[in-house]
């Protein structure tokens, strides 16, 4: 009898706990957008990036960690000068704290979440026929966003304003990342 209530009592607890920490995989798809008033146009462009995530529930708050790889792409160019394609790769943190503001009850719920993200890229491609091209690898975002919990599966748009000045030559250029992800939740 001891055997049963402690088997019971350990199916409780471990049901408890799924609940209570949730953890998986994480795709996104990432629009990256230039932040400058030092270039004559800028555009910009579509890349991609992976992670896995964890995420501790709170009754109503949550909080979640992520680490992955990101890309992102965009040109800028100056007149009578000539045009930059960018492309960036690298390793991508992120750390959000959250509110579910609408519970869909077993079904998931809707959060609306606000956080930091830390990018180091270690891939750096700057197509100019030019010359060098000085980047800075660190790239520091305050990011706002909402999501959707659906069963297992998490849809969630977030933007990153990026604080960091990535060309240390005096010109200013900021990254305005608009990211669509999808993740699924083991536990």
């Amino acid at each position: 009898m001891k055997k049963f209530f402690l088997a019971t009592f350990l199916c409780i607890c471990a049901n408890g706990f799924a609940q209570f920490i949730q953890f998986g995989p994480q795709f996104s798809t990432n629009i990256t957008s230039v932040i400058t008033d030092n270039f004559s146009s800028k555009s910009a462009g579509t890349d991609y990036g992976f992670a896995g995530f964890a995420r501790v529930n709170l009754a109503l708050f949550y909080a979640q960690g992520e680490f992955g790889y990101s890309q992102s792409k965009f040109t800028v160019s100056q007149t009578g000068i000539g045009e930059t394609e960018y492309e960036l790769g690298g390793t991508d943190a992120t750390l959000i704290a959250g509110l579910k503001l609408v519970p869909l009850g077993k079904l998931g719920n809707v959060r609306l979440f606000i956080g930091y993200n830390w990018k180091n890229f270690s891939d750096i491609k700057a197509n100019n026929n030019l010359n060098y091209i000085a980047f800075e690898r660190n790239n520091s975002s305050f990011l706002g966003g909402v999501g959707v919990d659906l069963w297992r599966f998490t849809v969630d748009y977030r933007y990153l304003a990026g604080l960091t000045d990535l060309d240390p030559s005096g010109r200013s250029i900021k990254t305005g990342i608009s990211n669509f992800s999808v993740g699924f939740k083991f536990l």
